[in-house]
């Protein structure tokens, strides 16, 4: 019996040694994202347009991904998604913007919503009233804009999503709501609308971070204008946003001059500062890295910087004849974005 004891012993020995820690299956830890802190953001506001036209995207290794959880893999940790009024194709609309900041808010990512109040574009060239706004007196177009604000954040907070950051019109250079939200005719009235949306936002969420965004970052004389043009009419903002697209010729130029702009804005008006846009021809993607590289480490050393939001990096394969994305004709990222993770 003792015999047969000490064998019994020896072979639950060797049971125990050979399940040690050693030989236990190895599972990769799962990779940990910082969400907090500077933001390094995507708007991808074409993204479900893109899938339902059947745009793929894929890793650096050419495996299928989502392009949202792509985007985090890239250090991107914000999402922007612009808002249209009532879009022909409907696209960019309230649903769609929800659904699209749903999946976002599931990876855990930051929110920036883009207010264009108008049924597409608006930038410098164009700012134009809904067509169901168009018969609208100022006093029913300030309605107008609050009822719409109002309407897509309480649709976002409906389904417990705060938005971080929200802009009131975009690239509002010369005001919005052309005629009657001009500002080379009536800034007066522009701050008005401007107002109207401002207030409409806090009445939804108190702490979200109001944003007034004009274009060309680096023009500091536009943005005193209009900036100047705001204060004097009572018009009210959080943070400054800017857009910066310039060349593989022109971006170190574009970037001293756009850190000194940001650097006269806070100094002038005591706001913070986001970079809403950047974005650089696809197919030069070394140079663009090294714009993001360098605009990034200039603008985390200034503490009102906030951050820096990448325009459609997504798009590829001439995607509505844009080429200013970060993606390859195959669906891959390029280079630039790596300036995301140094």
């Amino acid at each position: 019996m003792k015999i047969k004891a000490i064998l019994m012993g020896c072979l639950l020995m060797g049971i125990t040694a050979a399940c040690s820690n050693d030989d236990k299956p190895q599972f990769p830890e799962k990779p940990q994202y910082d969400m907090s802190g500077f933001a390094k953001g995507a708007d991808v506001s074409w993204l479900t347009e893109m899938e339902k036209s059947g745009s793929k995207f894929y890793n650096a290794d050419g495996k299928e991904s989502e392009c949202m959880t792509l985007l985090r893999d890239l250090g991107v940790n914000s999402i922007r998604l612009r808002v249209w009024v009532n879009p022909a194709n409907g696209w960019c609309n309230k649903s769609d913007v929800v659904a699209k900041a749903w999946r976002a808010h599931q990876l855990g990512m930051r929110l920036m919503i883009d207010f264009h109040y108008s049924d597409s574009w608006a930038d410098p060239s164009q700012q134009t009233k809904p067509a169901a706004w168009a018969d609208y007196t100022m006093d029913e177009l300030k309605v107008a804009v609050a009822n719409h604000t109002k309407e897509v954040l309480n649709a976002l907070k409906d389904k417990g999503i705060t938005p971080e950051w929200v802009q009131v019109g975009n690239e509002t250079g010369n005001g919005m709501l052309w005629d009657e939200g001009k500002a080379s005719d009536n800034m007066a009235q522009y701050a008005a609308l401007n107002n109207a949306g401002y207030d409409a936002v806090k009445s939804v969420f108190s702490n979200a971070k109001v944003i007034v965004h004009l274009q060309e970052g680096n023009k500091n004389d536009l943005f005193r204008w209009l900036f100047d043009g705001l204060k004097t009419n009572g018009g009210k903002w959080d943070v400054i946003g800017m857009s910066l697209y310039p060349q593989a010729d022109t971006w170190q130029t574009m970037n001293t001059q756009c850190v000194a702009n940001i650097q006269d804005m806070i100094s002038r008006y005591g706001s913070e500062i986001m970079l809403c846009e950047v974005g650089m021809p696809w197919d030069d993607a070394e140079s663009c890295k090294n714009f993001l590289s360098d605009l990034l480490a200039k603008t985390k050393d200034i503490d009102q910087c906030l951050g820096i939001f990448y325009w459609e990096p997504q798009a590829y394969s001439g995607w509505n004849a844009y080429t200013l994305g970060a993606f390859d004709n195959t669906g891959k990222p390029t280079v630039a974005l790596d300036a995301f993770k140094e």
